[in-house]
């Protein structure tokens, strides 16, 4: 007559479980190197050498965003005026000297922070960049430092800066750094607006255009382009779309794009990267319905299956592993048919869902043998 012991789980599962199907074959560069990722979610893969290279004006996402850590700006407001300096003149003028990508500026003029940030990521001028760093550090060596610092506070530890503007081919990075930059540069609602805008007109430049062409192609909603002669052409993007009634961001980034139009290159190889992407995103339940994920074991010798009898489903790729955690409460010696034992939770990208699990018959008592044996 003494009461019974509880019952125990036995897990089926591990720690995570794959998608069905086989893992989406991208249309990768052949030259270069490239990488994307589903924003919260994890890498779909890469391309080429993960070793540093040269960026060119990628450079800028993280001059912008240091400006922005400084100095933040709300969506919609202008923010402070900045004198354009001489050294921001001399910069133009070279600039124009030896064909680099500048903004028209003169002396005495001013310029809002925003209009700034519009030179500086849809204009890219890199005297832009030099007006910046003047403005928000007490020299571009000093400004170059916070840059590192930054790079480093990231985790972008395979990435270094020379210069603000990307010019100097010492500023390189990788392409698993360069999508952990881009995530972090687009969670601040004003850079998102900045770079998602196909043209912008600045006082003296007037109407400008933007260099990322792949705007509004495939949800590609920035965020920045970059060439020159060491770094060939270079595109860091994001896009958005919405699969199975959730919304999914993809970052990516194609450098080293040695072709007649370097910049040409780099955007078409994105465009076909991001619609192959989107295109192999689909619901998955993430465990199938009717699958065996544990047992309870009662001490008396009997078990019951425990499984899920329905799955929600999850977004994601085939072949994606996800990382899953059963958790299952105390456990009753008389267990029903259909009883709910615990859930399987699922995390995936600000995606969180709860698998019920359930028995699958009910637990049998124990015999009366055992109940006059048990010690």
């Amino acid at each position: 007559f003494r009461p019974l012991p509880s019952p125990v789980f036995r897990s089926a599962v591990s720690a995570s479980v794959r998608l069905p199907g086989s893992p989406p074959s991208l249309p990768w560069s052949t030259t270069g190197s490239a990488a994307l990722s589903g924003e919260g979610i994890g890498s779909i893969g890469h391309t080429g050498s993960t070793q540093p290279v040269p960026i060119a004006s990628i450079t800028k996402v993280m001059t912008a965003y240091v400006v922005l850590q400084d100095h933040p700006l709300a969506p919609g407001a202008a923010g402070p005026a900045i004198p354009v300096t001489a050294a921001t003149i001399t910069a133009y003028q070279t600039g124009v000297a030896t064909q680099q990508s500048v903004v028209r500026v003169a002396a005495g003029e001013t310029l809002t922070e925003l209009e700034a940030l519009e030179g500086l990521l849809v204009a890219s001028g890199n005297n832009i960049a030099t007006l910046l760093a003047d403005w928000d550090a007490p020299s571009t060596l000093a400004f170059v430092a916070k840059m590192n610092s930054t790079a480093h506070s990231l985790g972008l530890d395979s990435t270094h800066f020379d210069d603000p503007s990307g010019l100097d081919p010492g500023s390189v990075s990788t392409p698993a750094d360069l999508i952990r930059l881009g995530e972090a540069a687009m969670a601040i609602p004003v850079f998102a607006q900045v770079v998602a805008m196909a043209q912008v007109t600045l006082p003296l430049a007037g109407l400008i255009y933007n260099f990322d062409s792949d705007l509004g192609q495939n949800g590609i909603v920035g965020i920045k382009t970059g060439s020159d002669q060491a770094a060939g052409g270079c595109f860091l993007f994001e896009a958005e779309r919405t699969v199975a009634g959730k919304n999914v961001t993809l970052v990516g980034v194609v450098l080293g794009q040695q072709t007649i139009s370097p910049i040409t290159a780099a955007l078409f190889d994105a465009d076909l990267l991001v619609g192959a992407a989107f295109a192999a995103f689909a619901a998955f339940p993430p465990v199938r319905p009717g699958r065996l994920v544990g047992r309870i074991v009662a001490s008396w010798g009997t078990s019951v299956p425990v499984t899920s009898p329905t799955s929600p489903t999850v977004v994601g790729w085939p072949g994606l592993v996800v990382a899953v955690q059963v958790h299952v409460g105390a456990l009753s010696s008389a267990i029903s048919s259909g009883a709910r034992i615990g859930v399987l939770r699922v995390h995936l990208g600000g995606q969180s869902i709860d698998v019920i699990l359930r028995a699958s018959r009910r637990l049998p008592g124990p015999s009366a043998i055992w109940r006059l044996t048990r010690l």
